[in-house]
Formats: structure tokens, sequence, C-alpha cells
């Protein structure tokens, strides 16, 4: 995440000079302001912070310096011993302390704030509604800048190519556009990898106004369901949202299902995101309601987008002719540019558009649809849309043929049963040979996954090899015998067991036939492998790349 950091020349400044600068904010900036000095009038040791100038807020204990602020939020785990920790660490730079944690839970044997901290600690267990706004809000005093328009995706699957897809078809306009996400953060070209999908807030505030700085028009982001929980993307100015599909996985993090979806209905609500004008909709998905319902309830314009031709969607693909070099669309579409919702208001105009594109498989046409859908909410024309579709270059990792002088070999990142079922069914009919698919799990994640993942691979794969992904602290051995839970004999023969990636993707191009179509899938764009908190290099499409020359293949 490209980050801002303050200088011993930053200027300090205080909360109430934050609220005066009011021309220059959004009236949302204000109201976050007014709950903070709210909340600071009010604390019970009678401590008063907005004339008290500060630098900088701080997430992170570590980089507190002289006379910023250091905002503590619960953490995942409860732990207020470390969290206590990281207020005493911090309270000897700090100017002052915002605290999501009651302080009577942070101190013991009855010991007030103001007795044990050289600093004032303020109690503010709403701070995460206004947090985002409350970092742009000093970020933008420094130097006010124009924020570039948000599109925001989130879904299980999708996310990272249609938020490139944007930003491609924005720059090929001629807009400034920049992407955020898992496969990386900045201006297109020039990506720096990111260690989560959705930063904290203080990460994401920084790379907005970073953007800003360097005259981005457009952002199209990753909406994790995590982020949008924890309220990272608070304070972003969103205005078109998109939802691609919802399968099983962080179910180490959400209680269930409908947890997993009422987390990612979030980005559609209003009172989250008040700058949202648009809701883009995969009405093929099973949770599509939940997400309809909640933009709806928002008044935004919603469209909708389908891969069926007999559903009534704003976007539908009526005939799409795949190939090993992309696929060609027939695109139904239905009052997109007159900004019609799909409640069936208003008089709707119905078109045909034709359109070639490079992406390979049946799932990438799904994804250009919400791309597409995202460019005409933007302003686009759908006539200038389809010129500039065959331009377009599918995210590194997703759907990537590695190029071979016999055979086909595809590295994809499809982490989920689900998504390695779609690939799967993509590449099926254009294998004249057998279909290979080279997969392992993640560890110290959803353990209830593994065994399906084998499964959706054994489905759509006539050959599977099981390996490692990232094991990070579980013993490999343990997720391959957890992933073969359940498994036939017959479904034994087709396995090929073997714990180490790079002899697995070796085994895999060895044993492939001239006409096999081999998928070494769950890292795509990931350049490590992470085992025992240490993170060696490993690039599947690297590692692929050697074994092809290694085997006389490329």
């Amino acid at each position: 995440m490209t980050t801002l950091t303050s200088s011993p020349s930053t200027p300090a400044v205080t909360l109430q000079q934050l609220l005066e600068s009011g021309d220059r904010q959004h009236s949302l900036l204000q109201s976050s302001l007014t709950a903070l000095l709210a909340a600071a009038g009010n604390t019970s040791e009678g401590v008063s912070v907005e004339h008290i100038p500060f630098a900088q807020f701080r997430l992170d204990s570590r980089h507190v310096a002289a006379h910023d602020v250091f905002v503590l939020l619960k953490s995942q785990t409860g732990h207020c011993q470390k969290s206590r920790d990281y207020v005493l660490q911090a309270a000897s730079q700090a100017a002052f302390i915002l605290s999501e944690i009651d302080p009577s839970d942070l101190f013991d044997g009855g010991q007030l704030p103001e007795e044990v901290l050289p600093c004032p600690l303020i109690y503010t267990p709403y701070i995460r509604d206004f947090l985002g706004s409350l970092i742009q809000a000093r970020l933008q005093y420094q130097q006010p800048s124009r924020l570039p328009t948000v599109v925001a995706v989130t879904g299980t699957n999708g996310k990272t190519t249609i938020s490139q897809l944007v930003a491609q078809l924005t720059q090929l306009t001629g807009m400034s556009s920049a992407v955020m996400g898992t496969a990386g953060n900045g201006r297109l070209g020039a990506l720096v990898q990111a260690s989560h999908t959705t930063g904290d807030a203080l990460a994401v505030q920084q790379f907005l106004y970073q953007m800003a700085l360097e005259k981005a028009e457009i952002l199209a982001l990753e909406a994790s369901s995590h982020g949008l929980d924890q309220q990272r993307l608070q304070g972003v100015p969103i205005s078109v949202a998109i939802y691609t599909n919802l399968s099983r996985d962080h179910l180490d993090y959400h209680a269930d299902m409908a947890a997993y979806a009422a987390a990612k209905a979030r980005l559609f609500d209003k009172t989250h995101f008040p700058s949202l004008t648009h809701a883009i909709i995969n009405i093929d998905d099973e949770y599509a309601q939940v997400m309809l319902d909640m933009a709806h309830a928002s008044g935004l314009t919603v469209w909708t987008y389908s891969l069926d031709a007999s559903k009534p969607a704003t976007f539908v693909a009526t005939d799409i002719t795949p190939s090993l070099e992309g696929v060609k669309i027939a695109l139904q579409t239905e009052s997109a540019d007159k900004g019609t919702d799909d409640t069936g208001t208003g008089h709707k105009e119905s078109r045909c558009i034709n359109i070639v594109s490079p992406l390979l498989g049946r799932f990438n046409v799904a994804n250009l649809l919400a791309a597409i859908a995202a460019a005409a909410a933007l302003g686009m024309s759908l006539e200038r849309i389809a010129e500039l579709v065959p331009q377009l270059q599918g995210a590194v990792g997703r759907m990537q043929r590695v190029a071979s002088r016999d055979g086909c070999f595809i590295v994809d990142y499809a982490h989920t049963p689900d998504a390695l079922s779609q690939v799967l069914a993509s590449l099926r009919t254009h294998c004249e040979g057998q279909l290979w698919a080279v997969f392992g799990c993640g560890g110290d994640r959803d353990a209830g996954k593994r065994p399906l993942m084998a499964q959706a691979g054994l489905a759509g794969a006539d050959r599977v090899i099981l390996t490692a992904d990232n094991p990070r602290t579980e013993d490999p051995e343990a997720i391959l015998q957890d992933m073969q839970a359940g498994m036939s004999t017959a479904q034994y023969q087709r396995t090929h067991i073997e714990p180490a990636r790079q002899a697995a993707i070796e085994y895999a191009v060895m044993q492939a036939a001239p006409d096999d179509i081999v998928v070494i899938a769950g890292k795509g764009h990931e350049t490590y492998q992470e085992i025992d908190h240490v993170r060696y290099d490993f690039d599947d499409s690297v590692v692929l790349q050697q074994a092809l020359q290694k085997a006389g293949r490329r």
C-alpha cells in the first residue's frame, strides 16, 4: 500500500481547526468531527482535546512519532493486554489517544487513564463510523486535492479482474485511472504489491489522497468482506458499487454465509457510503437479492447483469462463443444509457451490441459485463466501450496462459471451490485431451473448505495433483489429509499427491500430453509462498516457465 508519512515539516493542526475548515471539506467530514468533539468533550475525565495540536493519525503504536494521535481499535481476538501495551507504547509520544476500547477494560486495579498515561485518552466507541473521514480531513487540511471517483467491487470471485478492467476501460478513453486490491495498488502499469485486499482505514485514506495528488480521476478498488465489516472503507467516496457472487470463503472469520452476505451488502448501503449513485449486481448469483434489497432501500440506480438470456437483466450476454483466444459476445442491453433501474419503471430501449473480448473463460464474460456496466455508469457510451474491449488485458494470474511449444498451461488465482469449478468448466469445452488441475489449500484458514476444493477439482478435471498452497503455520501434510476426506478409490486413482509445489508443477509438465490443458490454481499473481511466518520467493508463472524450459516444451 502506498502511504504518506509525516515529517518534521508537517504543520500541526487541532481538531477545532479541522472543524472550522468546512469550506474545503465535505459535510460528512464536518459531522464526523462534530461527533468526535462531542465525545472528547464528554469524557469521564473531563479532558478537552479539541485545541491540542497534533501531526498525524496513527493506527500502529510502533509508528507513533512526537505529537501524533494514536487511534486504538479493537483487535479481532479481543486481547486487552496487548491493547494496553499498545497504549503504553504510544503514550510517551502521542498528543492524545482515541480509544475504541473502554478504558475500564484496559486498566486494572481501578486506575484511571490520566493516572497512568502522560497524555489524554478519549473513549470513542463509534470511531469507525467516522475514522476514515477524520483521516481524510487531516490530509486535505495539509493540501486540499480533488479525490478520484471511486468504483468498488465486492464478491468472492472476480474482484481483481473487474477492478482492473474498469481502470483499463476508463484509461483507454483518456482518463487517469488507478486500482487498489489483491494484485497491487497504484496507477496501471506501476502497481505496488499489497498485503491485504483492503488495507486498514489509514492506509486506504492515504492511498486515496496520494492518487488525488497524482491527479487520478478514477479509482477502481476491491472491497473485501473483512474491510466492509470492519469499516475500513468509511469515508471513501464510492459512486458505483458492483456485486459479483458469493461462495464459500472466509468462514474462519464470518459466522456463516448469511453473515458473509450481510458484510458484502454494506457496500450498497447509502448510510455508509453517501456518495453512491449506482449499484451493479449479478442476478445469476443466489445471494443477489440481499444486495438488491439493500440497493433499492438506498434509492440507488440499480443495473443488473446476467449470462442467462431468459433473465430480464440490464446487461445480458445472449450468445457466447468462447475459444482459447478469447470470446465473442452478443450483448443485449436495456436502457443502460438512460439510467433506468431494473424495477420496470420508465421507458426501456433494447439493443444488441457485438463484443470481441481477449479474456479467457465463460466466467470472464460475467466479469466483463460488470466492467462494461461500470464504465457506462461513469458516462461512457456502449459503442465506445465495445470498440475498446479488444484492447483489454486480463489481470495477472487470472486465466493467464503461459507460452509453450505444445499443450496449454494456465495460471489462475482460483482458491475457492466455486472459482475452481468455473475455471475448469470454462476450459473443458476447449480440451481435446485431458484436463489437469494442480492446487492446494491455505493453512490457518477455513478447514471445512479443503475437501470441497478437492471435490471441485475432481469433478471438473480428469487428473488432479494435490499440493501445498500457503501452508503458513500448518503442516502441509495435514492440510492435504483434510483435502482427501471423503475421496473414493476411483478418485484416488485420478489423483497424485505431491506436497512440494514446485515438484507438483514439474510433474504436471512432464506428464501432460500435447493436447492436454493444465491449470495451476490457487496462487495466481502471488510471488511468494508463506511457510512458518516466512515468505519465500515463489511465482507459479515463473516456476511453470522454468519447468516448461526444463522439459523442452518452451
